[in-house]
């Protein structure tokens, strides 16, 4: 893979014409998702409920943006969100050659549970927590706090049904999925 550096001419103090790095025309990974981070914040500071849950850009430079929002969000926001995005990224030139593609969305059934904010948002839920010791637990989020979060399990049924409560610490958990139960 090459990478590649472009020079623009420019002066020093004296007056004297120097070439200075105008543009790397590699950025590493850690780098593309903080400048994006920041990108994203902008585009979402006017809306109060809404924060950004991840950034993952594959090897190929696709793009995965989630957002989500206390209330909701709605497919005409990230809509918006994707084309001012797109437009950002285009012309800061994020990419080589701006060659990526993009998607935003917000977190599907599929994609775990990541931030304290998501949690609060889903108190009442089923769950299936996944421990990192591999024990896995389903029930209602109950509530959420910055150490744990607390599942209410049912066990049993009719007469013989009860209610298990456990708290399970944040840094014990490897995966949290909300579960849709009919």
């Amino acid at each position: 893979m090459w990478h590649s550096l472009t020079f623009a001419p420019a002066k020093d103090e004296e007056g004297n014409e120097v070439r200075s790095l105008l543009h790397l025309g590699f950025m590493n990974e850690i780098a593309q998702i903080k400048e994006l981070e920041q990108k994203i914040d902008s585009l979402i500071s006017e809306k109060p409920g809404f924060f950004l849950v991840d950034i993952k850009i594959s090897s190929a430079n696709y793009v995965r943006v989630f957002i989500d929002a206390d209330q909701g969000i709605n497919i005409d926001e990230l809509v918006r969100i994707n084309r001012s995005l797109y437009k950002q990224i285009t012309e800061g030139g994020i990419f080589p050659g701006n060659d990526f593609s993009l998607e935003v969305s917000s977190p599907g059934l599929d994609e775990p549970l990541k931030m304290l904010r998501q949690y609060l948002k889903n108190i009442g839920k089923n769950v299936e927590v996944l421990r990192k010791d591999g024990i896995k637990t389903e029930g209602k989020l109950i509530s959420a706090s910055e150490y744990a979060i607390v599942i209410e399990e049912e066990k049993g049924k009719n007469k013989k049904k009860e209610y298990i409560k456990h708290s399970i610490p944040f840094e014990s958990i490897k995966s949290t999925k909300i579960q849709i139960k009919f």
